[in-house]
């Protein structure tokens, strides 16, 4: 069991799912009797959606406490963090539909997906769509795991706790413990994660053939494609345009971050390393450093945010769900607060899935598709989310005029 635990967590998994795709072309239909591993898996995650987001997301909405105190800095920082949030969203919109137009997602007849009820949302008007955003009942929104109105009570509760000031504090030590509490939780799932991999890998070479894995390996590029875009154009964009700051200067001074967010997948394992990257080779202030990445590693996660849209585009393709325009912008809105309530650790993305696909009617099965390649591409979303919170606090500080912009400038010679 050690040597195990000794291997890295994406090698392990990288293994399994090598592995389960050789058994599922070997076995053939047989891999359907491993499939329950995989089944076991995605339970183990479904379990983790409500508190999970409940905890990270009051805790991340009660951490924005320090605004009063920085004031232009936390405004601006918010701007940037939802601005850019919108548009990672409707970047994976884009590719998922273009992927499906142009045949990249197969369609549930050429696929052969097997058939599975898909809870289809109800036809409301825009006045009943206000209406069941507000919680009648908070256990029930809890039990019913009902998207928008489990968002906009923890979201209340944040605001709450902050209003209460000193005599919130305690309540907010216990969403922030009971936070920490659920990312541990979650790591203890994720270690499930090479098994899951496995049966899921071997249960979808082995009935959906070829076919099926081309279209996860086109998952994979459209994901490296969007966070690249991300990368390279719209963070490039706001440290030349908005920062008024050497692009190139930046992406040098953040190597060290890209390297421990790509091989971690973590942005809270990565946090020290931005935090210092930001400091001492962007020249930006310690006070909006320690809160600009700090918040950004809670709530902003531009890559999750892509591959949110992105996702959602794959499974209504495989599985045959019509999507309307109401439903795109229903999903720009959960995709941007779901990553918000994104922990920083590995697998994080898989669980929000659930709450995105869930509103607008794409089987939860998707994930199974897509858990056995999960991995590689949450390697580069934390990449792209940790470079995110490095731009948007070297823009800030730029702004705010809290950087040293000759220190930024001479960080390759540090």
């Amino acid at each position: 069991m050690k040597t195990w635990f000794a291997i890295p967590l994406w090698q392990r998994v990288v293994g399994a799912l090598i592995l389960g795709i050789a058994l599922g072309l070997y076995m053939g239909p047989d891999a359907e009797g491993i499939k329950w591993i995989g089944d076991f898996f995605i339970k183990s995650i479904k379990m983790l959606v409500v508190p999970l987001i409940f905890f990270s997301l009051v805790a991340g909405v009660a951490a924005i406490g320090d605004l009063r105190k920085l004031g232009a800095v936390g405004g601006r920082a918010l701007i940037l963090f939802v601005v850019s949030g919108q548009i990672a969203v409707w970047l994976g919109l884009a590719l998922g539909t273009g992927a499906t137009r142009l045949g990249l997602f197969p369609s549930k007849e050429e696929l052969g997906t097997p058939d599975v009820p898909t809870p289809q949302p109800n036809e409301t008007t825009a006045v009943d769509m206000i209406l069941s955003i507000v919680p009648e009942s908070p256990v029930q929104v809890m039990a019913d795991v009902a998207v928008l109105p489990l968002i906009v009570f923890s979201m209340l509760i944040g605001i709450g706790i902050l209003m209460a000031k000193e005599e919130g504090e305690p309540v907010l030590k216990i969403f922030e413990s009971g936070s920490v509490v659920m990312q541990k939780v979650t790591m203890i799932v994720m270690e499930l994660t090479p098994l899951g991999v496995f049966a899921l890998m071997a249960w979808v070479a082995g009935t959906l053939g070829i076919d099926a894995l081309k279209a996860l390996s086109w998952l994979v590029v459209l994901n490296y494609v969007g966070c690249l875009l991300i990368i390279g154009v719209m963070y490039s964009a706001m440290i030349k345009l908005i920062a008024k700051l050497p692009v190139i200067d930046f992406f040098r001074g953040i190597i060290d971050a890209i390297a421990v967010s790509y091989s971690t997948a973590s942005s809270n394992a990565t946090l020290p390393v931005t935090l210092r990257c930001t400091r001492r080779n962007l020249g930006v202030s310690n006070s909006v450093a320690s809160f600009v990445v700090s918040l950004g590693a809670t709530i902003n996660m531009n890559g999750t945010a892509m591959y949110l849209g992105l996702a959602t585009l794959f499974g209504a393709s495989i599985y045959g769900v019509d999507l309307s325009w109401a439903q795109y912008f229903l999903i720009s809105i959960l995709a941007t607060l779901g990553a918000i309530g994104a922990a920083g650790i590995p697998g994080a993305g898989l669980i929000m899935m659930a709450l995105v696909f869930g509103a607008v009617g794409v089987p939860l099965e998707t994930i199974a598709f897509v858990a056995g390649v999960d991995r590689i591409m949450d390697m580069m979303r934390t990449t792209t989310n940790v470079s995110g919170d490095a731009a948007v606090a070297t823009t800030v500080a730029s702004l705010t005029g809290e950087i040293d912009k000759a220190e930024m400038v001479s960080a390759d010679d540090v």
